[in-house]
């Protein structure tokens, strides 16, 4: 079996983009941030509804080498692609308006024309900056590399621009919902706001609780070692993209399905059943049942967490229903999520769900402590059988939000 993809310590994250800045760059002290991806334990497309959902941080992380320049031209280096970009921050606008950013850049110029936009940053204080980007987090496999990438250097300016925001967690949500603009309207990817708000304000060893309505959070103690449990992710490497219409198709569907009800978003609805029956599409009848109940399978979930012991088959109950929803009302899922959970399922997990967006990506499995290679070889059997590519696999215990780290 492939080996579990280990995360890199500050120490050495912060090494990697120091050194390759001053290659790419030349000379000079820089300061390193790195963010968190995340997992999703359960509560899918909910958050552009409204709704709850249950992340957490893992401990694999972007890092960013940041200095600052007395002009206001960005120059980017990453770890992940050749060459270097640079942009002139007065001509970052709107994907599709004067100032389109294509690629991986237009996640980190994005961030810095939002808190602009924002009003976040005094007079004078939004000078250029070298970055250098460099990552443990898997890329496309649905683990919100994006959202790393953007709270690293949300946490990164906050720091060089003095905004004093990262100190609290009423001033990181600023830096979140800055985040989600960033990725909406610069990278043109619409997103909802999980992945921020976990990046930035999980807590080491808890699940962020979120109320996508007005924000609020709550940290839902963790402690998987203390349960005997382990949670493994499964990187299925299939395509996943959030740009190529499918998300947003979904995203308009529950929009139009909000309008339709007169309500405001999916959260105010409370009677399923009378709502389905109004819903004359069956596209989106089926959209809007899987958000209602996956909202009520979140609440569930945190209910049996907070119960402690012997709740084990209530999160698995709960996991494997959220899939079939995924799978069956929200279509998606495809064959190598599918195929991961089945496995996992079959090779002892409590409970197997695809988490993230969907469309490919990475799906994940609460299995017994000390149990998760022997799942990880049998799944990775499965796969082979049916000849996908080899999946990828890490632990995924709840780590510690965006921060400075040298």
């Amino acid at each position: 079996m492939s080996a579990l993809l280990t995360a890199w310590s500050d120490a050495e994250g912060a090494a990697r983009t120091r050194d390759l800045l001053i290659r790419s760059f030349g000379p000079g002290d820089a300061e390193v941030s790195a963010a968190p991806g995340r997992v999703n334990l359960i509560g899918e497309h909910t958050d552009y509804n409204g709704g709850l959902c249950l992340p957490l941080a893992l401990p694999h992380r972007t890092f960013v080498a940041l200095r600052p320049r007395s002009d206001r031209t960005v120059r980017l280096v990453s770890g992940q692609e050749e060459g270097t970009r640079e942009v002139d921050l007065d001509a970052v606008g709107p994907a599709g308006s004067r100032g389109e950013v294509t690629g991986w850049p237009a996640y980190v110029v994005g961030v810095a024309w939002a808190l602009e936009a924002e009003g976040l940053v005094p007079e004078g204080r939004a000078t250029g900056f070298d970055v250098a980007v460099d990552s443990c987090v898997p890329y496309g496999a649905g683990l919100s590399s994006s959202a790393a990438l953007e709270c690293a250097v949300a946490v990164a300016l906050d720091d060089l621009w003095g905004l004093g925001l990262a100190a609290d967690d009423a001033g990181r949500a600023r830096l979140a919902a800055a985040c989600v603009r960033a990725e909406n309207e610069v990278a043109g990817a619409p997103t909802g706001g999980m992945d921020q708000s976990a990046s930035l304000r999980a807590r080491d060893g808890h699940a962020l609780l979120l109320d996508c309505r007005d924000g609020a959070t709550r940290q839902v103690p963790f402690d998987l070692a203390a349960a005997g449990l382990e949670l493994l992710v499964m990187d299925t490497r299939a395509p996943h993209a959030l740009v190529d219409g499918q998300y947003a198709a979904r995203r308009e569907s529950c929009e139009r399905a909000a309008r339709e009800l007169a309500v405001t978003t999916l959260r105010e609805v409370t009677d399923l059943d009378g709502s389905l029956a109004r819903l004359e599409d069956p596209v989106v009848r089926r959209r809007v049942r899987h958000v209602v109940t996956e909202i009520e399978r979140v609440e569930r979930f945190v209910e049996a967490l907070t119960a402690g012991d012997g709740r084990t088959g209530t999160l698995g109950a709960l996991m494997a229903a959220s899939h079939a929803s995924l799978r069956e009302d929200y279509e998606v899922s495809s064959p190598e999520l599918d195929l991961a959970v089945e496995a996992a399922t079959a090779a002892g997990a409590h409970g197997a769900r695809m988490t993230g967006g969907g469309f490919g990506g990475s799906a994940i499995a609460l299995v017994p402590a000390g149990s998760a290679e022997r799942v990880a070889a049998e799944v990775e059997q499965a796969f082979s059988d049916a000849g996908f590519a080899a999946p990828a696999f890490l632990l995924a215990p709840a780590s510690a939000p965006a921060a400075r780290v040298g």
